[in-house]
């Protein structure tokens, strides 16, 4: 599947929330039996569950909160030492359930631009939930795993002081070792946001 997995013009991945959880492991044939304990645990949606570049294996489920909690009780209890990763997220910000399902807006012109650049799947997409939550900004970009060597990241647009805010939201609830790059372009480059585009 392609999708916000892949590159910018892939298909996206439909995720009706409110919840979403994402687990991601090192070992694909635990990957799998981690997706199976998932579903069979709750009534959750299994969205994805694929490998990424760097040979990292992703489940994302979506559903209600209640039944997503339970499912992802059971990935950390079948995942062991191959677990690398993994995120609640109880309420999901439109924003990036629109990013998954590539329906993400595209960055007008004049506005700021925040970078956000994780070492795993699960961080970037908690970061950049944190980052919509804390600021008036949009997410014009959420790449995850594929062609990154499993690292992700974001791009947000937004009046400076907004993405500035947004940013300081992501790092805040981004894990100590996780981040690896946070930048801001205060006035990009025409020629940059048609490439983002």
């Amino acid at each position: 599947m392609q999708g916000p997995f892949h590159s910018r013009q892939g298909q996206g991945a439909e995720v009706s929330g409110p919840a979403v959880a994402v687990v991601e492991t090192t070992s694909v044939a635990r990957g799998l039996v981690v997706a199976d304990a998932m579903v069979k645990r709750a009534p959750v949606e299994l969205v994805l569950a694929r490998t990424v570049s760097s040979g990292k294996h992703v489940i994302l489920v979506t559903g209600e909160v209640a039944d997503v909690e339970e499912a992802l009780g059971a990935a950390l209890a079948v995942a062991g030492a191959s677990l690398v990763d993994k995120l609640l997220l109880p309420y999901a910000h439109a924003a990036v359930l629109d990013a998954l399902a590539r329906r993400a807006p595209e960055p007008p012109a004049g506005q700021s631009l925040g970078i956000f650049e994780t070492f795993s799947i699960s961080a970037a997409v908690v970061a950049a939930d944190a980052a919509c939550k804390a600021a008036e900004v949009t997410l014009p970009e959420l790449r995850l795993g594929d062609g990154l060597g499993g690292k992700a990241y974001f791009v947000l647009a937004g009046e400076q002081a907004d993405v500035e805010a947004a940013l300081l939201a992501a790092e805040h609830v981004t894990p100590t070792g996780l981040v690896l790059g946070r930048e801001l372009i205060a006035r990009p480059h025409d020629d940059l946001l048609k490439h983002l585009r």
